[in-house]
């Protein structure tokens, strides 16, 4: 394989060509030469009004349903949809059938992605089954390629065993990833709890049920001294918490969903399931506070949520209908959309160091792991690689392009 990437901006901060237009050359998936021209003839020539590179981008938390719910989405259509949206590295749920909780589950799920031009990387089930009741045998399934342990979308409640399974994971320097929902205080809640949810007649999920427990897991990570990235923070309050935990030094992250930065709770206002999510969109003040912490640094990364559902689960009564945007494949334009061009690289890219999924570069000698994309234009988005369609952005104009990726000796370009 021999490409050329011509006048590219490179947007990775760690690169010695940071914030300059260079040409890149990649033969047999290493970078040879970057140079500001490089005049050779290259079949596999790549450009573009205002192409930008940085180092591939990695989703913190996708649910690609495999196995058990490929009839929502399968590894082989995720990573189709992962590719389009300029993911060259995914994390996935392991709220699977049977759950990514065992050393075969992992390894089977690993093998089935083998090949593929974006890199899967299984996150292990805290608790077995993810059940919520007995640890699962996380540095069984770390040995054998888990790179970090949650329960996903049935986040941990017993604060008893997520002691336990913080104390644990420190053996091997491993992450517990959280997404911030009491169960007991969201249960029957449908939306924010807020003025548009009084209005609407639907019972809210008050910010109380992120604030609790992510109060409860900073005073367990200040215990243990252990490891902990919160992914969907959703409310100011619980920014605000992750701010002042960090300035104290304990060693925390977070992650943000494309979604909770472009929405407010008025969304829901059609009664639309798409809008349907966990953590729930939440009002006005809350998204501007999101922003706040990005820009910050507060918030360190983007996260998917991508939760595929089939055309039945979301067509029916919004109390009965299931959780989740299909949402990979057009993350980065929300993304850039909502926070601006300033740290987009830098939010793409952050999950690499968060959980050790190797350190790579824009230099000569290291290998092509990367994102190609534009800032400018806009596009209507159409059809999607994933197999499901729950997503309410569909035939709306979104900001910015993804180009193509490189990685894994391939080469994706979308049309």
């Amino acid at each position: 394989m021999q490409v050329l990437i011509q006048q590219a901006k490179i947007t990775d901060k760690r690169s010695g060509f940071y914030n300059q237009v260079v040409d890149i050359l990649i033969e047999k998936g290493v970078i040879t030469q970057i140079a500001k021209s490089i005049k050779i003839k290259v079949k596999n020539t790549i450009k573009a009004d205002g192409l930008c590179v940085s180092t591939g981008w990695v989703d913190v938390l996708a649910d690609y349903r495999e196995p058990g719910y490929e009839h929502k989405e399968t590894i082989a259509s995720g990573l189709n949809a992962a590719a389009v949206g300029g993911f060259t590295h995914v994390c996935i749920a392991p709220n699977t059938n049977p759950a990514i909780s065992t050393k075969s589950i992992v390894q089977s799920v690993i093998q089935k992605a083998a090949g593929n031009i974006v890199s899967l990387h299984p996150l292990g089930a805290i608790t077995q089954d993810v059940e919520g009741k007995n640890l699962a045998e996380m540095l069984d399934m770390h040995a054998h390629g888990a790179v970090a342990f949650t329960d996903g979308w049935k986040p941990v409640q017993n604060p008893q065993l997520m002691l336990k399974a913080l104390e644990y994971v420190k053996a091997f320097n491993g992450t517990l990833i959280q997404i911030p929902v009491d169960n007991a205080l969201a249960a029957g809640g449908l939306m924010h709890e807020g003025e548009t949810s009084v209005r609407l007649g639907m019972q809210g999920i008050p910010a109380l049920a992120e604030t609790i427990l992510l109060h409860r897991d900073i005073e367990l990570l200040r215990y243990t001294g252990s490891k902990l990235h919160i992914t969907g923070v959703s409310t100011a309050e619980g920014v605000d918490m992750i701010r002042k935990a960090k300035k104290e030094g304990l060693n925390i992250t977070c992650s943000v969903t494309p979604y909770h930065l472009v929405l407010n709770d008025k969304a829901l206002e059609g009664y639309s399931s798409m809008y349907k999510v966990m953590p729930p969109i939440r009002g006005e003040a809350d998204r501007k506070a999101l922003l706040k912490g990005l820009k910050d640094g507060t918030i360190d990364c983007i996260a998917s949520h991508h939760r595929p559902q089939e055309w039945d689960a979301k067509a029916k009564e919004f109390e009965y209908a299931a959780d989740g945007m299909n949402i990979q494949e057009i993350a980065y334009n929300l993304a850039l959309q909502a926070a601006g061009e300033e740290r987009i690289a830098d939010m793409m890219t952050a999950a690499r160091d968060i959980l050790g999924l190797g350190d790579t570069n824009i230099e000569v000698g290291a290998v092509a792991d990367l994102t190609m994309y534009t800032t400018s234009g806009s596009h209507t988005v159409n059809s999607m690689q994933s197999t499901s369609a729950n997503n309410p952005f569909i035939g709306t104009t979104v900001q910015g392009k993804v180009v193509g990726i490189i990685n894994n000796k391939q080469v994706h370009l979308n049309k």
